[in-house]
């Protein structure tokens, strides 16, 4: 079974507000089994480059959370999931990047250069085409 985009509620969610770790995680949050407002929560210091920092880029990171709680087995006592998860965050990284030119909200935004390198909101919607090819590619 191939996933509907969620690309159109990623957008909605940035447009009322959420930041765009928000914005791509929430839209996720029901596969997940999880209630949008706990992610909401748990994504809500990671917007504008992780805890204001302009570091890396909100959208990203609320895809890898997505990961996370997709793929992870949550075995408290005996992790057994994470290197595959960490090997899945490195290609979703990799793609991030290379389709959008840096994973550095300042960079991407044009903070120093004027010329924005991706909008943000083009960033959520590469976020969200990451999530459902990568994540969600066998669901």
């Amino acid at each position: 079974m191939v996933m509907a985009t969620r690309v159109d509620a990623v957008h909605e969610r940035h447009d009322r507000g959420y930041n765009c770790a928000q914005a791509v995680a929430c839209a996720y949050a029901d596969e997940a089994g999880i209630p949008e407002e706990v992610v909401f929560r748990a994504c809500e210091g990671l917007g504008l480059g992780m805890g204001c920092k302009e570091g890396t880029c909100g959208a990203l990171a609320g895809a890898i959370v997505v990961a996370g709680l997709m793929r992870s087995t949550a075995q408290l006592d005996a992790p057994s999931s994470k290197l595959g998860t960490y090997e899945l965050a490195a290609r979703m990284t990799e793609r991030f990047e290379s389709h959008c030119g840096s994973l550095v909200c300042r960079e991407l935004r044009g903070e120093d250069s004027g010329a924005p390198l991706m909008p943000c909101r083009d960033c959520i919607t590469e976020g969200a085409r990451i999530v459902e090819d990568m994540v969600f590619e066998n669901a």
